[in-house]
């Protein structure tokens, strides 16, 4: 375990200067949304504290105290709870790497947490009386992403922000959590990062479903960048591999390699293989669609328009995303006028659309527009189904959506372990009509 000067100790400070370092023994109770462990000081107050698992009595430096609660540093732990495991990844300790929050617990106890998660945003938030939802486990819990974004920092360093710091960024040498391929791919842009864009903001690394790799590259303002084919052949594998230039300000595009139409920078299930299984279980709480009016709402690529339609409805999709659309609209021609695709923001178009007997809708993190909300109620389709990145804005959206006196109850909730080794969940929620 880790070792620490004993409480009211002192540390070098500023200028050679020496403070008094006051640390408190804190008993771990659980994991809180966004995956920080709870417990308590010795004076009452709430404490948040990274990297703690339920059980651990750990010894902490309050960093950010407040009249209520505090942000608390680990220290050391002195007594490990019965779930703390060693963390698989170097960087999760040696860097503080921000990209995982949970890798010291077992994976019972990681589902357990983000169980507990959802279940207390939606009695807290949505002030719903229910129990914590099951969990679908992951396929895999190492090796699932098929994207990673990754940030830069001067000395050409690419990788993730610092949990603890997140100002700073360090040099990544492997994800874990990431598929083999985006690992490969990740080894090779290090060996060629001379030759990487100087005014580099950001690289996303992404696996298509055919297996081609996808490197874009975001920069600052400046002149067009005419390095790609340079970078590209050096970066290039055994398969196929685009490189895109996406400017300030501009959209993605390809600058070398193939030249298809890919959306490579639309939204798309980090872990392929679970959201698949998402979308199939959102599609069966629907019920029977066939010649029913469906709303697919925050469309994405359509994937889930397209199920529709094959199973005899008409679709109005959704989507605010221009290349999503137009892969969407590329990908389903089959369906003719089953699909009426609509590109704009959902809070823009909602009220236009024809009246839905169903709607499934997958929106952003930020959840749901309160227009969307109104003429959701105002509309009052049989069944709502609503596929949530983010229990805090489920929750929130629920409230509204089956409060007393709406016309809908919550009549299922399941959660999906879309992102093994950290604090995120998917939660599929069934309204229906009472």
């Amino acid at each position: 375990m880790a070792t620490a000067p004993a409480p009211g100790s002192v540390r070098p400070g500023a200028r050679g200067f020496v403070r008094q370092v006051a640390e408190d023994l804190i008993r771990i109770e659980r994991i809180a949304a966004g995956g920080d462990g709870v417990g308590r000081l010795p004076d009452g107050r709430v404490a948040f504290v990274p990297r703690t698992a339920p059980g651990d009595l750990a010894r902490c430096e309050v960093t950010r105290p407040a009249a209520r609660f505090v942000r608390a540093r680990l220290v050391a732990v002195e007594e490990p709870g019965p779930d703390r495991v060693e963390p698989a990844c170097a960087h999760y300790t040696a860097d503080q790497c921000g990209g995982c929050q949970l890798q010291h617990l077992s994976a019972s106890a990681q589902r357990a947490a983000r169980r507990t998660i959802v279940g207390d945003a939606l009695r807290r938030i949505a002030r719903l009386a229910v129990e914590d939802p099951p969990v679908e486990s992951a396929s895999d819990d190492w090796g699932y992403r098929a994207k990673v974004a990754l940030s830069t920092a001067p000395g050409r360093r690419i990788g993730y922000h610092r949990y603890d710091r997140p100002g700073q960024v360090f040099d990544l040498v492997r994800c874990p959590i990431a598929a083999p391929g985006i690992n490969g791919l990740l080894e090779r842009i290090r060996a060629a990062r001379r030759a990487l864009p100087d005014r580099l903001e950001r690289a996303t690394l992404r696996l298509d479903r055919s297996g081609g790799e996808h490197l874009i590259l975001a920069t600052g303002a400046g002149p067009v960048w005419a390095g790609g084919r340079a970078l590209h052949g050096a970066v290039r594998g055994d398969g196929p591999l685009t490189v895109w230039w996406q400017p300030e300000g501009g959209a993605a595009r390809a600058v070398a390699g193939s030249t298809s139409a890919y959306p490579a920078t639309a939204f798309e299930q980090v872990n392929p293989a679970m959201g698949d299984r998402v979308r199939r279980r959102a599609l069966e709480r629907l019920g029977p669609v066939a010649e029913g009016q469906v709303w697919d709402l925050y469309a994405g690529i359509g994937e889930a328009s397209e199920a529709l339609a094959a199973a005899g409805a008409t679709v109005a999709s959704v989507e605010s995303d221009g290349s999503a659309v137009s892969e969407a609209a590329r990908r389903q021609v089959a369906f003719g006028r089953r699909i009426d695709r609509i590109q704009g923001r959902v809070e823009d178009v909602v009220a236009s659309l024809p009246v839905p007997d169903r709607v499934i809708l997958n929106p952003p993190r930020a959840g749901l527009d309160g227009r969307v909300v109104t003429v959701l109620l105002a509309r009052a389709p049989g069944r709502i189904v609503y596929v949530s990145c983010d229990p805090a804005t489920l929750a929130r959206d629920l409230g509204r959506l089956a409060a007393s006196g709406s016309g809908y109850r919550l009549a299922s909730l399941e959660t999906f372990d879309l992102f093994p080794q950290t604090a995120h969940v998917e939660t599929v929620a069934l309204l229906e009509r009472v």
